[in-house]
């Protein structure tokens, strides 16, 4: 059975206020507030299960015309769908899964929050496909899509959008029915341009409660670019992967670092399918730059550590350092010079791991994308030694100069990281 510590379990909010309701009305919101915080505990929702409590909020959520009430009876069966058995008992009480999806249509914004929570909760169940059912027509599926685009509420859009998310994270079978009719009604183009307004806002001034907002967005676009049936629009967008670029190439990402990293996965799941954006962000060296960046945010992320290897390793191999610019020349290797230190301690982490980082090619071939990224440092830096000194010596940024003995010590990891490639 499902622990309800893995679950969105929330406490009902202590600033309610008295809106003039009657007595009766305020009994309940009382006592409604202690149930919704009980059902946290799998026993105390067991209990409350049995004792007919969701024919009593069914009861509730289709004649109250209290939106507190409303709020207070979704939150309550939020907290119940956290637990394996009275998930399935909600399922199973006749009409109530119809008047949670109905709670979709009214404009109060925490009832729409808790209607979100539950949706998500339920529809990633083993009843799923009952409550895939009950979103699948049309209207109801526009008014999601709606609500997420329209929100001003940052914590609308997170529930929102989780809810978005849930489906994409669901089973199968609810997937089948859900995706095509989202895609159908615009669901990729409204998750760029939520992500692009999330980016807008990161720009003119960070605000802490909005980084959970921009991590969600991303991260149900990254679960959508992997759906081999449904990515194909996500990864031919070019507006996204110029939006996820200046994510990667922003001056201070600590505050945002769970989502550079999500934006990096991003971009290997799109180079995959459209190797030829390789050649696009290669233009760009500030990107490679602010992609070596990442790399220490994804520390304790393994499958995160492969994707960035794997842009690394296309972007080096677009570029031909025999065609560059002294200046361009000078700024890439002072870029590989400067990520000395990291490429140390990977390869210290990895000395001679075959298949680790590997990914696949374009032909389907399994690469390794750190050797070869090794490998192309190697010629890089090697071409660069063996340029005169009017070439070294042009300015790249003023007052930077390259020093050649880190070039020297990191030439050396490379050439010996390097033997273990095969051909490229």
């Amino acid at each position: 059975m499902e622990s309800s510590e893995n679950h969105d379990v929330r406490e009902p909010p202590n600033d309610y206020q008295n809106e003039g309701g009657s007595v009766g009305e305020q009994t309940w919101e009382e006592s409604g507030c202690i149930l919704w915080d009980l059902a946290a505990s799998e026993d105390h929702a067991q209990f409350m299960v049995q004792n007919l409590i969701l024919e009593v909020l069914l009861a509730s959520l289709v004649v109250s015309p209290s939106s507190r009430i409303t709020e207070i009876s979704l939150g309550i069966i939020g907290n119940l769908s956290c637990h394996e058995t009275s998930r399935k008992c909600i399922a199973s009480v006749n009409g109530l899964v119809g008047a949670i999806v109905e709670q979709l249509l009214i404009d109060d914004v925490p009832c729409l929050c808790e209607a979100c929570r539950v949706l998500s909760l339920c529809i990633q169940g083993s009843e799923g496909v009952i409550w895939a059912e009950a979103l699948q027509p049309e209207h109801i599926l526009s008014r999601i899509l709606w609500i997420a685009e329209n929100a001003l509420n940052p914590q609308l859009i997170e529930r929102s959008v989780g809810l978005l998310l849930a489906v994409l994270e669901s089973r199968q079978e609810v997937a089948a029915i859900l995706l095509p009719p989202l895609l159908k009604l615009g669901l990729s183009s409204l998750l760029i341009k939520l992500l692009a307004f999330e980016m807008t806002k990161l720009k003119e001034d960070r605000r802490p409660e909005r980084y959970s907002v921009l991590d969600l967005i991303l991260r149900t676009i990254e679960e959508l670019s992997t759906m081999d049936n449904y990515s194909q629009e996500i990864c031919e967008n070019k507006e996204l992967l110029q939006l996820v670029r200046e994510l990667i190439i922003l001056p201070d990402k600590f505050e945002v670092a769970s989502s550079c990293v999500t934006a990096a996965v991003l971009i290997a799941n799109i180079l995959t399918d459209v190797a030829h954006f390789a050649s696009e962000l290669s233009q760009d060296l500030s990107f490679l730059q602010g992609l070596f960046d990442v790399f220490p945010f994804a520390s304790e992320d393994t499958e995160a550590q492969i994707a960035i290897w794997s842009i690394i390793s296309r972007i080096l191999t677009v570029l031909q350092e025999r065609e560059m610019t002294p200046s361009v020349l000078n700024f890439l290797v002072s870029i590989l010079a400067s990520k000395l230190d990291l490429i140390e301690d990977e390869l210290l982490a990895h000395p001679s791991d075959r298949g680790e980082h590997s990914t696949p090619d374009t032909s389907g071939t399994k690469v390794d994308a750190r050797l070869i990224s090794m490998k192309r440092t190697s010629d890089i830096l090697t071409y660069w030694k063996s340029s005169d000194d009017s070439v070294k010596n042009t300015s790249f940024a003023e007052g930077c100069r390259i020093n050649e003995e880190v070039v020297d010590k990191l030439l050396d990891h490379c050439r010996k990281a390097s033997r273990f490639t095969t051909s490229l």
